[in-house]
């Protein structure tokens, strides 16, 4: 997933993972149990995209609210933004486990609330509350999975909780194409998040805290009897001492830095080291949001309608395809990234999206250019009151095209012979919409019949193809690496924060660019943003792969200075030792 930080782990730990858990189960069960949420996160952020197709056709004024659209749909982000930060404060205050708790009851509740919503704004409720959770997951699984597990398979257990992120998306699709002919439909999409939330509840009551938490709060007896059960007997001794020795180092650090966020901030802030990775972190992160790709994830369906796809199934089984991609391609990325590196990765990542972006631009427009023509016998054949009153009164009316029709908030009702013969431009009420579907006809409200709809449906799984494995990984990798380790937690810190900022600034103005521009434009406003993002990754953002984290810091304080996919030559570790 596009805000889940993404820890990589190759093929030989892979295998290491496999021999530990089969040898020590409960290993699994604590990463499985706390992967959950990891599963919710992706399945809430994703669930919305098909869920919302029926909640505009339950709600009038949804459907005639675009505004009230990009809110039910962005809310969850701005409670995942409070979620975050406040996840971040109970993790220390009261421990991962008490967290992940916490977000499970957030999870529970916010379906709840959003099954039975009478109106719009109890929906809205229901997706901060869902949003809560989600960013307090975030930030607490992938943690206590890392503290709980054994070093040397640590990253292939992380590995899955991005893996249950873009299943968990998956997983939302699937289930709401299955919900689409129940009663209720997008009450028992968001509903069903409640139950592996109440699943997690219960798993976690019976496991520990994380031992490196309890360490910290100087609870040793208790931290120790949970490593016996993750570690051989042989090696508990050892892990107990390095986890002093860590914690005692950042404790040290924590000292140095100062008490509280903002004096650590503006410690940050004043170390030339840490701005330099911080111009490379945030960079990366607003660049992986205003690509479009949450346009994409939270509107697929809308998407796929505006393509020309009429039928809310339909465009539900299409949207599947970005989201499989998706999870694929986070696959692809972490056999790859080690091999290619992070830098090459991205500047190819974006060269493709830019690419197919611009090509989605064209191909949006020609089909908008291309829209069937009004008819004025077709308009009439179903009388003056289901007629659209700015069609009957424009002085251009016989030039109209069902995309002017739509721009005027009314709709096209095909022609029974072919889609794409001038129809009827109509009122946009559900007693019409019946009225036209009576004649066996299809209704359109989001987009106009298209001969370009499969081919928009492939550029868009080509655009999810060159964003997954490069963009849509990556720079979670590099806010791991960037930064000194004594400022590690605050700069990765400032960059999510970035991060899940842009996110919603792109949720919650999609819809309206797309009224104001069509989605063909919309499409090219990205692709434009996308060419500004290249150019800042190429001169700001250095090559990582394969450094120690010493020179790294070495690197950022000598200065970068880029080359075409690799960087700046990477100098040898007799050379860092000489400098």
């Amino acid at each position: 997933m596009v805000e889940g930080g993404v820890t990589t782990a190759d093929k030989t730990e892979f295998t290491e993972c496999w021999k530990t858990v089969w040898k020590t189960p409960y290993i699994m069960r604590l990463a499985f149990s706390a992967g959950i949420g990891g599963l919710l996160f992706g399945y809430d952020t994703g669930v919305i995209s098909g869920a919302l197709l029926y909640i505009r056709d339950d709600f009038e004024d949804v459907d005639k609210n675009t505004w009230m659209q990009e809110t039910i749909v962005s809310m969850a982000v701005a409670g995942a933004i409070i979620g975050a930060a406040f996840g971040g404060y109970m993790n220390d205050r009261w421990g991962r486990r008490v967290a992940i708790l916490g977000a499970d009851i957030l999870f529970f509740f916010g379906a709840i609330v959003m099954a039975v919503a009478p109106n719009p704004w109890v929906i809205i409720i229901g997706r901060i509350l869902v949003g809560l959770g989600v960013g307090m997951a975030s930030m607490t699984a992938p943690l206590y999975i890392s503290e709980a597990s054994p070093a040397r398979i640590r990253g292939a257990l992380v590995s899955t909780n991005g893996f249950l992120i873009t299943g968990g998306q998956f997983l939302s699709y699937l289930i709401n194409l299955a919900f689409t002919k129940a009663p209720g439909t997008w009450r028992w999409m968001v509903g069903v998040a409640g139950i592996p939330a109440l699943v997690q509840f219960v798993l976690m009551l019976s496991l520990p805290e994380s031992p490196r938490w309890l360490y910290r709060k100087d609870r040793v007896d208790e931290a120790r009897a949970i490593l016996e059960k993750i570690y051989p007997a042989n090696e508990v001794e050892d892990e107990l001492n390095a986890l002093k020795l860590s914690v005692d180092t950042e404790k040290a650090d924590e000292a140095a830095l100062g008490e509280g966020m903002i004096t650590k901030v503006k410690g940050a802030l004043k170390n030339r080291v840490v701005r330099r990775g911080l111009y490379a972190g945030i960079t990366v992160q607003v660049a992986q949001q205003f690509v479009g790709i949450n346009t994409v994830m939270y509107y697929a369906p809308t998407i796929v309608q505006f393509a020309g796809f009429a039928s809310n199934s339909v465009a539900l089984a299409l949207s599947l395809i970005t989201s499989g991609l998706n999870a694929v391609g986070s696959i692809v990325s972490m056999c790859f990234v080690d091999r290619y590196g992070r830098r090459r990765l991205m500047l190819v990542s974006m060269i493709g999206i830019i690419f197919f972006l611009v090509i989605l631009s064209v191909v949006f427009m020609e089909a908008s250019s291309h829209a069937p023509k009004i008819s004025g016998i077709e308009s009439a054949h179903f009388g003056s009151n289901s007629s659209c009153s700015a069609y009957l009164t424009a002085p251009d009316a016989p030039r109209w095209s069902c995309m002017t029709c739509l721009k005027a908030d009314c709709a096209f009702c095909a022609n029974a012979a072919s889609e794409f013969h001038p129809g009827a431009c109509l009122d946009s009420s559900k007693v019409v919409r019946g009225e036209c579907r009576a004649e066996n006809r299809v209704f359109f409200e989001k987009g106009c019949p298209s001969k370009f709809g499969f081919l928009a449906v492939i550029l868009l799984g080509l655009y999810i193809i060159s964003y997954s494995p490069g963009m849509g990984t990556v720079p979670w990798i590099v806010n791991s690496e960037i930064y000194p380790l004594r400022y590690r937690g605050v700069g990765g810190g400032i960059a999510a924060v970035a991060n899940w900022c842009s996110n919603l600034i792109v949720s919650e103005s999609y819809l309206s660019l797309t009224e104001a521009l069509g989605a063909g434009g919309t499409f090219f406003v990205f692709a434009g943003i996308s060419t500004i993002s290249l150019i800042f990754i190429y001169f700001l953002v250095p090559e990582t792969k394969g450094l120690q984290f010493e020179e790294v810091e070495k690197l950022l304080e000598d200065g970068y200075r880029p080359g075409l996919f690799g960087g700046k030559k990477e100098k040898s570790k007799d050379q860092v030792e000489s400098t």
